[in-house]
């Protein structure tokens, strides 16, 4: 699941218009922009499979910090709070800490029974969508889709800024989905990591589109 997130953070503009688009995206990826950081410390682990599977390449070994439901609630109250704090808008807040564990409900449709429900359990839960990569694309092209759909209700862009880049962001982030879908296993562990970390260009390029697009109706 990669675009379905995205797709979810674009559509809660509609939600939540006061809240920059690269705010929606750091929450809706939050946890798999976590994880990168906890393979890199060696906390959170991780194999790379070189045998031909259905979906991602990966066998998610060890990742309790950044995808266990419990410390999923955790960050998302965190998430929410934090930006509550900082900002005073309640119904911003409450969206934010919802996208976060949005994250974790998508994964457990695709992911294969990977998903820990707390540090510690051995109870590993996930629906296995993978298992049909045809009907997980749709699925995610689905919520990318109406996503799209209800950002750009949303909001009307300032200047031609706000226009082209956000379809180049939208693009990118087809392009990206494509590339994941056909691509070969990452070499390392490592590799994956850092490509995970560039996750965050894409959250800057949210604040950026952002900034050159108004809400549409009240805020």
């Amino acid at each position: 699941m990669f675009i379905g997130h995205f797709g979810v953070g674009l559509g809660a503009k509609a939600a939540a218009p006061r809240v920059s688009l690269g705010t929606l995206f750091l929450a809706a990826q939050f946890l798999d922009l976590l994880w990168p950081t906890l393979l890199m410390l060696g906390i959170e682990r991780v194999q790379i499979l070189t045998a031909p599977v259905q979906g991602p390449p990966l066998a998610f070994v060890h990742y309790p910090i950044s995808h266990s439901l419990l410390t999923t609630l955790v960050w998302a109250g965190l998430f929410a709070g934090i930006y509550f704090a900082a900002r005073r808008y309640r119904t911003g807040a409450w969206v934010l800490g919802l996208l976060v564990l949005s994250h974790w409900l998508l994964d457990l449709l695709v992911h294969y029974p990977d998903l820990p429900l707390y540090p510690g359990s051995a109870l590993h839960v996930g629906f296995a969508l993978w298992s049909f990569p045809k009907a997980e694309l749709l699925l995610e092209l689905l919520i990318f889709v109406v996503g799209v759909v209800f950002y750009l209700r949303a909001t009307r862009a300032s200047d031609a800024i706000g226009k082209w880049t956000l379809w180049a962001l939208l693009l990118f982030l087809v392009f990206i989905q494509i590339a994941n879908s056909i691509g070969s296993p990452p070499p390392s562990v490592s590799a994956l990591a850092w490509v995970g970390q560039a996750q965050w260009l894409l959250v800057i390029w949210g604040y950026w589109v952002d900034r050159h697009r108004r809400p549409v109706g009240k805020v």
